[in-house]
């Protein structure tokens, strides 16, 4: 491990230089914004993001002066009494700012050292220049590299524009299927709160009443359709769907093949021509847009037909969303045809299929790795000429064990919050996990509510029958 000896007062010297440089990211420049509150769209557009403001130069500069003076020259122990800067021209994305401390003088009391400041960008243009003054330490210390946590900022909150954009159209009436635990409850009523849906509560009455008690929950108006257990719920949700009672069904606190037996029973099911399929929409706070993933919950090891039919419901969700065209990535291990790797065989045709018209409405590439297909500089460093490449909006799995790995690393370790929906059947069908918030159960109504409503505008179902 690297370790630092910081510099105490007496060893400080008269006209010492100290210089560090950074390329400023994209996080750099919204955290600056964030900390000097110049928030204002232009500066942090996801558009460009063309510059920084004016308060970001001064503590973009403040905080190159503050990490010398703390971290390099005189290190640790080290106070910061005084800073004097006059700020010039402007920062963006890419931008090398240096800045460089020279000690201009130093006095025993108090221990002050006096520094000649100055930031500069990478063609000589002075961001800031001024003084600073510092208390020195006063005993010597050996430290650790000390590690910088990374902060990750939302860049955009995908799922409240989807939930406002739902405000303009009448609720759908949904089945929720055994809603008898809180969050399963809580989470279709406020949806009703906010117009999203129309529930109709199918379950053991008793249950249903006894979780709205508990939770403070209001049942004034609401439907129950009673059943005695959540195997008899599915089966009745279905059929009220069948009939045309409700137009989407939403799984509640029961397993998630109690239902899905339902749906697909070939007697009395909701199957259509199509492959039934899940789809997670992911906003994910490092990546510029919503990201569909699929399949991550149904299919265990689709075949070609239905990753065919996969890849078309999840291309007409992302056109639900408002994506008139997505991209789609074919995801493998590679980024080249290998016969020992099927999902790469697979992605190939895939594309091919595409070309030949019987898949589309999209731009599918692959067979593509993770990497190729969300970084178009990793694409580029491999030689990949790929139109998918860093603008992926549906990442298509070759397995469902891939696919949910994928979905819950981007949930648990990128911050991503995830809507969850099935495709492919006569309704769309809200399939969350039992621990779902109330948030993602919402984000999931919301995505639900626009799959329906697009099939009504359209006069016919999106998904064919």
């Amino acid at each position: 491990m690297t370790s630092f000896t910081n510099t105490p007062f007496d060893r400080i010297e008269v006209g010492h230089v100290e210089t560090v440089s950074r390329t400023l990211s994209r996080n750099d420049i919204e955290a600056l914004a964030f900390v000097s509150g110049d928030l204002d769209p232009y500066h942090v557009d996801d558009a460009d993001l063309p510059a920084a403001g004016t308060w970001t130069e001064a503590v973009a500069a403040e905080a190159f002066i503050s990490y010398i003076l703390n971290r390099r020259y005189p290190g640790p122990g080290t106070r910061v009494v005084a800073v004097d800067l006059k700020f010039n021209g402007r920062l963006t994305v890419g931008d090398t700012v240096t800045a460089t401390l020279t000690v201009r003088d130093k006095r025993a009391d108090g221990g002050i050292v006096t520094f000649d400041c100055r930031c500069t960008q990478q063609n000589g243009e002075v961001i800031a220049a001024g003084t600073a003054a510092a208390a020195a330490p006063t005993r010597l210390m050996t430290y650790g590299d000390l590690a910088t946590p990374e902060v990750i900022f939302r860049r955009t909150d995908a799922f409240a524009r989807l939930i406002r954009s739902c405000e303009s159209f009448p609720p759908v009436t949904c089945a929720v299927v055994h809603p008898c635990d809180r969050d399963s409850l809580l989470g279709p009523l406020e949806a009703a709160r906010r117009k999203l849906i129309i529930p109709v509560l199918v379950g053991p009455e008793a249950r249903i009443r006894k979780v709205a008690a508990e939770s403070g929950a209001d049942l004034s108006g609401v439907r129950i359709v009673p059943t005695a257990h959540s195997e008899e719920a599915a089966v009745t949700a279905v059929a009220l769907a069948r009939a045309g009672e409700v137009r989407a069904l939403m799984k509640g606190s029961l397993h998630t093949d109690e239902l899905m037996g339902a749906v697909v029973s070939s007697a009395a099911g909701l199957r259509t021509a199509r492959r039934i399929s899940h789809a997670f929409v992911l906003d994910v706070p490092t990546y510029p847009r919503m990201l569909i993933v699929t399949d991550a919950a149904i299919n265990i090891a689709p075949n070609l037909k239905a990753k065919a039919d996969i890849v078309q419901s999840a291309i007409e969700l992302a056109q639900v969303l408002g994506v008139e065209r997505p991209k789609v990535a074919i995801l493998s291990a590679v980024e080249t045809v290998n016969a020992d790797i099927p999902s790469t065989l697979d992605a190939a045709a895939l594309c091919k299929m595409a070309d030949r018209g019987q898949i589309v409405g999209g731009i599918l590439d692959g067979p593509l790795a993770f990497d190729n297909a969300i970084s178009a500089a990793a694409a580029k460093i491999k030689k990949i000429d790929s139109p998918v490449s860093g603008e992926a909006d549906i990442l298509v799995a070759p397995d469902l064990e891939a696919g949910n790995m994928l979905a819950k690393q981007l949930q648990y370790l990128s911050g991503a919050e995830s809507a969850g929906i099935v495709l492919g059947a006569r309704v769309p069908i809200v399939l969350t996990s039992r621990a779902d918030s109330v948030r993602t159960r919402l984000a999931s109504t919301a995505v639900m509510a626009m799959v329906a409503h697009a099939r009504d505008t359209a006069g016919a179902p999106a998904l064919p029958r």
